[in-house]
């Protein structure tokens, strides 16, 4: 039998073992990526689901975490062997502090999910075991298109919500590639929907082609005009239609959209009164575009938001009503009537942002203006003042219970 010395080893080792050896190390090695400056942008534009374990060693919470991850890595592996279909990746974020600095990770462990090269909104919360991790993996990985059978459907299909539509000659083409990997990033925000074959040879006569459906019209459809196979045009284009300047914040939506980090400007309303909801839009659109990467822009059922409401001193019988919740304190719009008057709304996130709102709650108002009263020859004191109550909807961010935070060292 040959035989032969290992490196740094004071015995001798048979081949056959050595062969044995090699087999094991191979079964263990291990299935989760690390991810690192040099390799996490090419993985994650490279695979169509990343789940990501932020991690920091000193943290006895991550340390747990580490095997069951690992383990599921394996199941995964297994169950979605695809080449570019799924990675189970670790960063060490006390290693790699400016990508734990770019995806807000504050503590730990914390995991997210990227699916075609996009961070997912929701952050994994839920249960952390093998089982669930994989199950996670594979709801992300259902398709996110629906494929139609005939162009009949396309008038039919949901009214409410906001559709991105496709015709292809071919499944196979590189274009359709391309927009499945869009709706993978965007399915959360839009119902994307593609057809192709002989029944759509109508729709498929100038080519293949894809356009926007908004909410509740048939003849406003909008079409995309760049090139097919952009990625990152055609998804700059798709998140533009999907995600509007303006959304609604729900019970179910609450909490990712406090995880962007930024303060809300909302108009609590009644949900038949659109009058007041078109009023917003449009001021936010014509004065506060500017503003969209420093505040959400919200409206809220305020017959359902009636927590706020009341720590704002208001009720429904009061709606509607205009806040900002900065994530410390709530301030309440002076007049709801002032929405359409130039520069009113405006003024007001100005002020958060100046630091006026908050100093004023802590130092008083600033020094009061004298104003004459149109019609009065005497010129009186403006002594409003602001009075603001702790921000409410912070609230709906997640526990820290749960996490390990540097400073505890």
């Amino acid at each position: 039998m040959d035989s032969f010395r290992l490196k740094g080893c004071g015995y001798l080792v048979s081949s056959t073992v050595f062969l044995l050896c090699c087999v094991v190390c191979h079964t263990n090695q291990q299935a989760t990526v690390d991810l690192m400056d040099s390799n996490m942008d090419n993985i994650l534009q490279h695979n169509d689901i990343v789940f990501v374990n932020f991690y920091a060693n000193w943290c006895r919470f991550s340390q747990m975490l580490k095997p069951i991850f690992e383990e599921a890595a394996k199941v995964a592996q297994q169950e979605f062997p695809g080449q570019g279909q799924v990675v189970f990746g670790g960063l060490d974020c006390d290693k790699y502090p400016a990508l734990a600095k770019k995806y807000h990770i504050s503590k730990y462990p914390t995991l997210k999910l990227f699916r075609g090269g996009q961070l997912a909104k929701r952050e994994y919360r839920s249960q952390r075991s093998k089982d669930a991790f994989v199950s996670h993996i594979r709801d992300n990985l259902k398709d996110p298109l629906v494929k139609l059978t005939n162009p009949d459907e396309v008038p039919n299909l949901d009214e409410s919500k906001r559709k991105v539509i496709g015709y292809f000659k071919s499944y196979e083409d590189a274009e359709y590639t391309a927009f499945r990997r869009v709706a993978s990033s965007l399915r959360d925000d839009c119902s994307f929907f593609a057809g192709s074959g002989e029944a759509f040879s109508k729709e498929l006569a100038p080519g293949n082609s894809i356009m926007y459906r908004p909410p509740r019209s048939i003849d406003q459809d909008m079409l995309f005009m760049g090139s097919m196979t952009n990625v990152e045009l055609l998804r700059a284009w798709s998140t533009d239609k999907c995600i509007p300047l303006v959304r609604e914040i729900t019970f179910e939506n609450g909490e990712e959209l406090t995880e962007e980090g930024l303060p809300f400007l909302i108009l609590f309303h009644k949900p038949e009164d659109t009058e007041v909801v078109r009023q917003y839009n449009d001021m936010i659109l014509r004065e506060l575009i500017s503003e969209r990467g420093n505040m959400n822009f919200l409206t809220a059922d305020g017959t359902k938001f009636t927590h706020p409401l009341h720590h704002l001193g208001k009720t429904p019988k009061d709606l509607p009503v205009i806040a900002i919740d900065s994530f410390r304190h709530m301030y309440l719009f002076p007049n709801i009537a002032d929405v359409p008057v130039p520069g009113k709304l405006k003024q007001f996130v100005l002020d958060l942002h100046s630091g006026k709102l908050h100093r004023e709650f802590h130092h008083g108002p600033d020094p009061a203006i004298q104003k004459t009263v149109p019609g009065s020859p005497k010129t009186v004191i403006d002594t409003d003042q602001t009075d603001p109550p702790e921000s409410q909807f912070v609230k709906l961010m997640p526990s820290e219970n749960r996490y390990s935070f540097r400073d505890e060292l």
